[in-house]
């Protein structure tokens, strides 16, 4: 269906692809993983025609449909978001905007000498929109909108008025409309929430077409995929099964050789002592020269690619009081909405608290009640004796100041600190070498991310409070903050739609509801086991 041919293809001195092949079947569901900056997005552009490689071929099958969701959604406004979604949907949304024109047309009394012509076009587009299922095509989207988490009310309201995450679902709505023959899905679970996650899940499960996504989201990548395509310094590998057997296979195989390296330098070692110490004696030359010629035959051996793998190792925080936060008969209204009606709720040292809910429920409102960046309308917030606080919240990455580089801005944060450790914490959150000296403007979303949580941790706080914390971090980078947040010794609470982080670092759920706030004792993992749903707002 997609073939990648022997492609090689190089960006200014970079080299991302050398002589490499690939390919994905009809129906097969494939994980497209490699290193931040490895090539995954001008994979991607190759296979849509965006780009082109140097040698080699990308070729789709004559006839193949391709719908491609990329993090870059262009403009939308001036219409309603079931239109912009409808808009999307490949033919039948060509066919739909002629089936508009010629009704117009038809009440145009200044062409009432072309109406036999229009009329008999508009019987021919309407049986074409028809045979589309052209009619059921505004129910389909607001399923797909629904499924994404957007009201009724949205789904008419202007979508210029959107959020650029909720325009990204936007963008998502109008490939999945489509039902292309192949989907192109380029971190498509970046910007959901939990329900949206397990909702998209379900519909790539049971969706027909092949497809290849990339996405920081391991357990989703998990849960959807039967293959792995990997690009590696320059190649394309292909693995069967799923990540996780991906990741065991890369380890065993990177394990073999290694083993297979290191039998043949003590092998040429071996040969080389022979050869060194019998060259100058006649009675030995024979030997001697054979063993120079079959040392030239061998196919050495590459010992593999290191990894460049971070580890990030907590400073032990001040120890705090047993009492941590204190929320007491809490109040809080937006308008005439509710949010908090007399909450009670405590935070003790060691109590690792994920928050629960549905879009709009106030996860994040509870957030900033307890950090202080918002005032409750009545009832009292109060933080235990001892208690130092670190806030990582979506606006966080806003504040960073563009002039500054990576490193001024970390010594901007820590004056007294030594050059030395200051390099080794931005080596630690993937800043090495000269990425130090970029400026703070010019990151990506996922760097930004990466700087805050480097400032915030530096100086342990004993009371974590993560709003999202994962949301642009690669697998990496995640799979860091995992380790060194479950060695952490202080207290947290956190929202994030990470199936992994949650259930590696909760001890504690709090659950916020329409109906009221539940607590749990015991962690994500227990909490599902007890509900029976991964999510407040699905049940069964």
């Amino acid at each position: 269906m997609i073939r990648i041919d022997n492609i090689s293809k190089q960006n200014g001195h970079q080299i991302l692809f050398i002589e490499a092949s690939a390919t994905l079947l009809k129906g097969e569901k494939a994980g497209l993983v490699g290193p931040n900056g490895a090539g995954k997005t001008t994979l991607f552009r190759m296979i849509t025609g965006e780009e082109f490689p140097d040698e080699g071929q990308v070729g789709v099958d004559r006839g193949v449909s391709i719908g491609y969701f990329s993090q870059d959604v262009g403009e939308m406004s001036g219409r309603s978001v079931v239109s912009e979604v409808m808009d999307g949907a490949g033919p039948v949304s060509e066919v739909a905007a002629e089936l508009r024109e010629l009704e117009q047309a038809m009440v145009d009394p200044d062409r009432l000498d072309e109406m036999d012509t229009i009329i008999e076009r508009y019987g021919e587009v309407q049986a074409r929109y028809e045979e589309l299922d052209g009619y059921a095509l505004d129910g389909r989207a607001r399923e797909v909108l629904a499924g994404l988490n957007f009201t009724p009310e949205m789904m008419d309201g202007d979508v210029g008025a959107l959020s650029g995450g909720w325009k990204m679902r936007v963008a998502l709505a109008r490939i999945l409309l489509m039902r292309p023959d192949a989907l192109l899905l380029d971190e498509p679970s970046n910007h959901l929430d939990l329900e949206s996650l397990i909702w998209l899940e379900a519909f790539l499960k049971n969706y027909e077409g092949a497809l290849l996504m990339t996405s920081h989201d391991r357990e989703f990548m998990n849960r959807i995929v039967t293959k792995i395509i990997e690009i590696d310094g320059g190649s394309l590998t292909t693995y069967s099964g799923d990540y996780e057997f991906y990741d065991l296979q890369r380890a065993q195989s990177e394990k073999e050789q290694q083993a297979q390296y290191e039998r043949q330098q003590a092998m040429l070692a071996k040969e080389i002592k022979f050869i060194e110490r019998f060259k100058a004696r006649a009675s030995h030359a024979a030997q001697v020269q054979s063993r120079v010629k079959k040392l030239e035959k061998i196919e050495r051996v590459e010992p593999p690619r290191r990894r460049q793998t971070i580890a990030f190792e907590f400073p032990t925080p001040p120890r705090s009081g047993d009492d941590v936060a204190s929320l007491k008969n809490i109040h809080k209204k937006f308008g005439a909405r509710s949010i908090y009606d007399g909450l009670d709720f405590h935070v003790r040292r060691k109590e690792r608290w994920c928050v629960m809910g549905v879009n709009g429920a106030g996860k994040s409102t509870l957030l900033k009640l307890v950090t202080g960046s918002l005032q409750p309308d009545s009832g009292a917030v109060s933080l235990g004796s001892n208690v130092k606080m670190g806030y990582f919240a979506q606006h966080a990455m806003d504040l960073l100041q563009g002039d500054d580089t990576i490193f001024q801005s970390l010594e901007g944060s820590f004056p007294q600190a030594s050059q030395a450790s200051l390099r080794t914490l931005a080596g630690c959150f993937g800043f090495s070498g000269d990425d130090i000296e970029k400026r703070c403007r010019v990151l990506s979303g996922g760097e930004k991310a990466r700087l805050v949580m480097a400032k915030m941790l530096f100086d342990p706080p004993n009371f974590l409070v993560l709003d999202e914390p994962t949301n642009h971090l690669d697998l990496a980078t995640k799979e860091m903050l995992i380790t060194a947040l479950a060695r952490y010794e202080g207290a947290m609470l956190f929202v994030s739609h990470d199936r992994r982080f949650l259930g590696a670092l909760s001890n504690r759920v709090l659950e916020v509801t329409p109906e009221g706030v539940h607590q749990y004792g015991g962690g994500y993992t227990e909490y599902v086991a007890r509900t029976g749903h991964e999510a407040p707002g699905l049940h069964g």
